[in-house]
């Protein structure tokens, strides 16, 4: 006899695999599509969106629902069952506010926008995107209504990608970031201290940093027998399974950390999907709880990794080998220090780790306002502008290194951009319990090897997918709630020894 969550289950499967479809039609459009392809694609997108909203929002749906809720009764909390009902009636409520109407429409502007956003973006022209950017503020501001709020409307969206997370605690937690980096960012100025990055600036073979991209992603722990690594205009991670989980980079002739860092950053992401649990096949508990908890993987591997001595003591020698010519007389310890240099930069994604809460900040800021109608949408190259002189020191000479260079506002997903940020303080967090714990990462970690670090986080973070909250989840990891303070012990070690602080 068929059960209530069996026969939930089933529908479960079905959502998923709609859902899946529609990530690879995505995944298509951004890394193979023909130019012309644009309109189709979005049609194709809308359909399966609808059909999808549809089905998970029906009578159907919430009863199949609330039977195997009252058949699970006490289950206990952790379970993949009890975990599944609770995600699924959150989402299934949320999901219940937005119209079909509302979720074509919001899929077609997004579409339309996106290609609007590239050309713009390409020609320097933000009149081109700007029509754009007003119809998905639009969107925010009737999804923010639509899910309600207490405080403010901004926590609505926030909610959606860090759930249980309000718009007055990120502005606080930043206020205390901001307090103890400004400082911090002073002392290095004062100090004076060259760090030069001008090895990273020279001719680098395309092919060749493609090789060694694919090696440094291995030698995280990125497998791609169930991975592949793409091209595209701003780097992301998708999955369409754990056995599925692609990322992508781009690429600079004369440059050598985009595509390097950003291939270890959507490792990150796409390590964590790989590492969910098996039981949690073809449900949306096989995903990353929140964006901050999955930025937080991305930038540990990104960063704590990436841009660590260790690391590079290890794996310099096959860049060296990689490129002679270029690396031939560095060392691994200039190497070390090139990619580590801070300083004000334009691009978020190319910041140091003391710069980059920065420009999260910036992007906070400026959503709030634009969704409150504080700051209209053609104001917003000046305010970006004067945003970054205030918090860098720097204004961008184009706006395509300003305010069009990420691809974030082509859809209504104002509460994202948080996430970055707050995902340098969890990796932090998560990194200091792990070495407490297991004395061996450090150790590995100072000899480039990754296996025991890697081996925590699927036993802690990884195979729980999003069975629990991002605020349970770092309490149940470190025994304590979010905080600045582990990424700012890190940081302030890590730079005072590279500037003799």
């Amino acid at each position: 006899m068929t059960t209530a969550y069996e026969t939930l289950l089933e529908k479960v499967h079905e959502l998923t695999d709609l859902e899946k479809a529609t990530g690879v039609l995505s995944w298509d459009k951004e890394t193979n599509m023909p130019p012309k392809g644009i309109t189709a694609r979005i049609d194709q997108m809308g359909t399966l969106q609808r059909l999808s909203h549809t089905l998970f929002t029906s009578d159907e749906m919430g009863e199949r629902l609330e039977n195997a809720a009252a058949e699970l009764g006490d289950a206990d909390y952790d379970s993949d069952e009890a975990s599944l009902v609770r995600y699924l009636r959150r989402a299934y409520g949320d999901a219940r506010k937005l119209t079909t109407d509302y979720v074509v429409r919001s899929n077609q502007i997004s579409g339309q926008a996106r290609e609007a956003w590239m050309k713009a973006r390409a020609n320097n022209e933000f009149a081109t995107f700007q029509p754009w950017l007003e119809q998905v503020v639009v969107l925010c501001q009737e999804l923010a209504s639509m899910y309600g709020y207490d405080d403010e409307p901004y926590d609505a969206l926030l909610d959606k990608f860090e759930t249980g997370t309000k718009t007055a605690e990120v502005r606080a937690i930043f206020d205390a970031v901001k307090a103890e980096l400004v400082p911090l960012r002073q002392a290095i100025e004062e100090r004076g201290t060259a760090v030069s990055d001008d090895i990273l600036h020279q001719s680098y073979d395309i092919d060749s940093q493609k090789a060694f991209a694919r090696y440094a992603a291995e030698a995280l722990g990125y497998d791609f027998e169930r991975g592949h690594l793409g091209t595209v205009v701003h780097p992301f991670a998708t999955s369409f399974s754990r056995d599925d989980a692609r990322i992508t980079t781009r690429w600079y002739p004369d440059f050598l950390s985009p595509s390097l860092f950003g291939t270890l950053h959507e490792s990150g992401h796409a390590m964590y999907e790989q590492g969910t649990h098996p039981s949690l096949y073809r449900t949306p508990l096989a995903r990353g709880t929140s964006l901050g908890i999955h930025e937080s993987q991305s930038r540990m591997m990104e960063n704590i990794v990436g841009r660590s001595r260790g690391f590079w003591q290890a794996h310099f020698p096959k860049l060296q080998a990689t490129f002679p010519d270029q690396l031939g007389s560095v060392t691994a310890e200039q190497f070390y220090r090139a990619v580590n240099k801070t300083q004000p930069s334009y691009i978020r994604v190319e910041a140091d780790e003391l710069t980059y809460n920065f420009h999260i900040i910036l992007r906070f800021d400026l959503e709030q306002a634009m969704l409150n109608g504080d700051l209209a949408v053609k104001d917003l190259p000046t305010a970006w502008n004067d945003k970054m002189q205030t918090l860098l020191g720097v204004v961008p000479p184009t706006d395509t290194l300003g305010c069009l260079q990420d691809p974030h506002w082509t859809r209504p997903g104002f509460g994202y951009f948080p996430t970055y940020a707050l995902g340098n303080l969890y990796a932090a967090q998560f990194y200091e319990t792990a070495v407490s714990q297991n004395p061996t990462i450090a150790s590995q970690m100072a000899a480039g090897q990754t296996e025991a670090l890697v081996a925590w986080l699927r036993q802690n973070i990884h195979q729980h997918g999003r069975k629990f909250t991002p605020r349970e989840l770092i309490q149940r990891v470190t025994d304590s709630p979010l905080s600045h303070t582990a990424f700012m012990r890190y940081a302030t070690a890590k730079f005072s020894d590279i500037y003799g602080l």
